[in-house]
């Protein structure tokens, strides 16, 4: 920090940083000039003055001539001279004001704090999400669009399962999100060699992953349990695999307050010919049962909107909080009040305020 008297403290860049706590203080510096400029208008007709009479005629000397000019000069100087005391008074009441008026240096931050999410991707890789009615494939679109909903959540925890015939746990809930991103790159419709489409599967997995604690350090665990839960399954087909019946799986996911999305991605036909049929009826049963919703997406656009609107619905409450860093230089304007004063005392007891005032 530097020194009380460095030329610093009225650089105005400083000035302009500065917060008052008192800024009403301020404006009686214009008051207290008021002040001077009324006394020196009330008292000019009654200050004492000495007249001096100067000959300048031919019969002085040249040497008298030159002696009444130094007078007239020291006139001058000794007129502005008699402003010096009430100057230095009112830069050292002026001082003590800013000092009142409590200027401060304020740095602010801001912490946001939120407990986050929990949320299970559950993505179909069956031979069907090879189909190009959702260019280049279905697959492939619903992998970008997931990359850039992970890409926009914060303090969520966020694993992956996939399935097919089968199902499997690719990814344990995590806030490592470029890990997440690097599975979902990865995805393709032969990691499962069993056709069909498990959805029931599926969802039991991701109900262990979100009941499993071990995924949750010990001493997390309270918190832990007040975390929202959500399951985002997304296929292009019935239920045609695996040892567990949907409905039996959604139900036990709502069981444990584990809320289901779902969205049929593909263009529903009428035949087989051009591409594998969408049947959403099963993902809108799920979905009723476990309190969420069912979407439909035909094109890329349409799925981007159906994650943003799951990305609005399902945000956990953000606490932010604002801290102050505080630093007061009140003291240092007291100082230069203080030594202003000061001097206007020791010109009050010199020439300039005893006989240039008297």
């Amino acid at each position: 920090m530097k020194h009380w008297y460095s030329p610093s403290w009225f650089s105005l860049q400083l000035w302009e940083q500065f917060r008052f706590t008192n800024p009403l203080a301020l404006y009686l510096i214009p008051a207290i000039g008021v002040l001077f400029a009324l006394r020196y208008y009330l008292h000019r007709t009654a200050q004492q003055r000495l007249n001096m009479s100067l000959d300048t005629s031919g019969s002085r000397s040249r040497s008298e001539g030159f002696m009444g000019g130094i007078v007239r000069t020291n006139q001058t100087l000794m007129s502005w001279l008699r402003f010096l005391l009430p100057a230095s008074v009112f830069v050292g009441m002026s001082f003590l004001l800013v000092a009142l008026a409590r200027p401060q240096l304020v740095e602010t931050h801001r912490q946001e704090q939120s407990e986050g999410i929990d949320i299970m991707l559950a993505i179909d890789v069956s031979s069907s999400m090879s189909e190009a009615d959702m260019p280049p494939t279905r697959l492939a679109t619903a992998r970008r669009v997931a990359q850039t909903f992970v890409n926009g959540r914060k303090n969520d925890r966020i694993g992956l399962v996939i399935f097919a015939g089968e199902a499997f746990s690719l990814c344990p809930l995590t806030t490592d999100y470029d890990l997440l991103k690097q599975y979902l790159s990865e995805l393709n419709d032969q990691m499962i060699n069993t056709s069909g489409t498990a959805i029931g599967d599926a969802l039991a997995r991701c109900i262990n992953r979100m009941r499993d604690p071990t995924t949750v350090p010990t001493d997390s665990m309270q918190t832990a349990k007040k975390r929202t839960k959500i399951v985002i399954l997304l296929s292009d087909g019935d239920n045609t695999a695996g040892n567990l019946d949907p409905v039996t799986a959604a139900r036990l996911a709502k069981a444990f307050g584990i809320r289901l999305y779902t969205i049929a991605v593909g263009r529903v036909t009428e035949s087989n010919a051009d591409a594998a049929t969408v049947d959403e009826g099963i993902l809108k049963t799920i979905a009723g049962i476990g309190n969420g919703s069912f979407f439909r997406a035909i094109d890329a656009g349409r799925l981007r909107d159906v994650f943003a609107q799951i990305d609005r619905l399902e945000k956990a409450p953000v606490r932010v909080v604002v801290y102050e860093d505080v630093q007061d230089f009140y003291r240092i304007y007291i100082y230069w009040g203080i030594a202003f004063l000061l001097l206007a005392l020791l010109l009050k007891n010199t020439i300039v305020g005893n006989v240039l005032e008297d």
